[in-house]
């Protein structure tokens, strides 16, 4: 895979896994469904555990790729932060739109 595939399958998995814990009621998408429904700081966990998930495909596709660059604090608070802007439309998706139930 070129180094510019690697980067949009980084991209594209990362916008996929920010927005799965507020898609669905599973417990990481493949467990069971909870009861009545999932909390937030349930949902917070989860976005925290894709975050690492998507940080290990990327670890992956560089270590594939070359050398490794050694990363400091700032790399994963701008990753992070990232995450969380990505992680938005399921936000809103659940929490900020009214539904018609």
């Amino acid at each position: 895979m070129s180094l510019t595939g690697s980067v949009w399958l980084v991209i594209v998995a990362a916008l996929v896994a920010a927005n799965l814990p507020f898609v669905n009621h599973r417990w990481l998408v493949l467990g069971p469904a909870a009861a009545p429904r999932k909390p937030l700081a349930a949902r917070l966990a989860e976005l925290v555990l894709w975050y690492f998930l998507v940080g290990g495909l990327a670890l992956l596709l560089e270590r594939r790729a070359g050398q490794i660059a050694p990363q400091g604090w700032e790399f994963y608070a701008v990753t992070g932060a990232l995450f969380l802007t990505l992680a938005f439309p399921g936000f809103v998706y659940r929490y900020l739109l009214r539904r018609r139930d």
